[in-house]
């Protein structure tokens, strides 16, 4: 089976904008990749269930979101929605409610977006967070770093500066109305987060402890609890880290995280009610600096993009043990920073 996947990118250096690679799942490789649109630094992207792509963009200064239609494997642009400062660094979607998300986190805000009948965006609600931010030297602001749905269909963001992670309402014409806050220990520094399927559990990365937090879930006010927190490094390593992407298979049984520094993936096991993990593997990336990765949609491997030398590697995965093993690595992709299987 071939699987498509997009990649974004950083365009400071040789890459032109989104790439397209493709995963041959019966051999077990990666293909080259080929520009697919060309664009200023779409570092994240999504498409909705249609194949329209929405994607970060930067013109003339000015950072927002982009609309493309899809067309015959090919994507023609609809708009670019943007305004004066850094563009947003996350893109998730709303179907029901046709709404786009999107963070920023050098202005510590977040951004939602309506898509239009004629698919071409339009903005309509941001919100900047102005709580204490956290002791590091990073948490100089706000820094909103992920935005996306919960399993009931509210909005949940993380906030780098702050430490802290907010939950929202949505309303359906794209309004905000914050209904929770969970405060992560000082220093924490929210990243990204994941739900179990169960619906109960969350685990939340921390950029600037490299810690993966299991957050317990309450659906009835949107809160969240800390219910246990670990490491992804090992005993001893006192280096620069930084934690990136969280990916958790379909199954809930397992939790990969990616460490930018250590450069590698931290694979947890779940208990069975996905209260607590365990960490069970550290392996190298093959690359410096993975700042995204994921599995794919069988579960079987997973493609991890090494930010800074233009690299990505495959894993094969082992769906009983939820343990990794490096079969390609070396595959180009210049200044990659989102795996997003189609």
């Amino acid at each position: 089976m071939l699987e498509q996947i997009l990649l974004g990118t950083y365009t400071r250096r040789e890459s032109k904008g989104i790439y397209q690679i493709t995963l041959d799942t019966e051999n077990g490789t990666l293909s080259d990749a080929t520009l697919l649109v060309e664009e200023t630094s779409p570092t994240y992207l999504a498409l909705n269930q249609t194949g329209d792509l929405f994607n970060v963009t930067s013109v003339d200064g000015e950072g927002g979101m982009a609309a493309y239609k899809h067309n015959n494997g090919q994507f023609d642009l609809l708009n670019k929605v943007t305004e004066a400062g850094a563009p947003p660094c996350y893109v998730a979607l709303d179907e029901e409610k046709q709404l786009v998300f999107g963070a920023n986190y050098h202005q510590g805000i977040v951004h939602v977006y309506r898509i239009l009948a004629d698919g071409q965006l339009e903005h309509t609600d941001k919100i900047v967070h102005d709580e204490p931010t956290g002791p590091h030297e990073n948490q100089d602001n706000a820094h909103v770093h992920y935005t996306d749905l919960t399993p009931d269909r509210r909005l949940v963001v993380c906030d780098l500066g702050t430490d802290r992670v907010y939950t929202y309402d949505v309303s359906e014409a794209g309004k905000l109305s914050e209904v929770a806050q969970y405060v992560a220990e000082p220093g924490t520094g929210p990243r990204h987060l994941v739900f179990h399927p169960n619906n109960q559990f969350a685990y939340l990365f921390g950029e600037l402890d490299s810690t993966v937090t299991v957050l317990a879930y309450n659906a009835a006010d949107g809160s969240f609890e800390q219910v246990q927190k670990v490491s992804t490094l090992p005993v001893g390593f006192n280096e620069f880290n930084g934690g990136a992407a969280i990916r958790i298979s379909a199954d809930g049984r397992f939790v990969y995280a990616s460490n930018r520094g250590h450069d590698s993936i931290a694979v947890f096991a779940t208990t069975e009610d996905g209260s607590k993990v365990d960490r069970i593997q550290l392996i190298s990336t093959e690359g410096e600096i993975p700042r995204d990765f994921d599995l794919d949609p069988t579960g079987k491997f997973a493609v991890v993009a090494n930010q800074n030398t233009d690299n990505l590697t495959l894993y094969r995965r082992d769906e009983t043990t939820g343990l990794l093993e490096m079969i390609q690595k070396d595959v180009y992709a210049p200044e990659c920073v989102c795996v997003y299987f189609k």
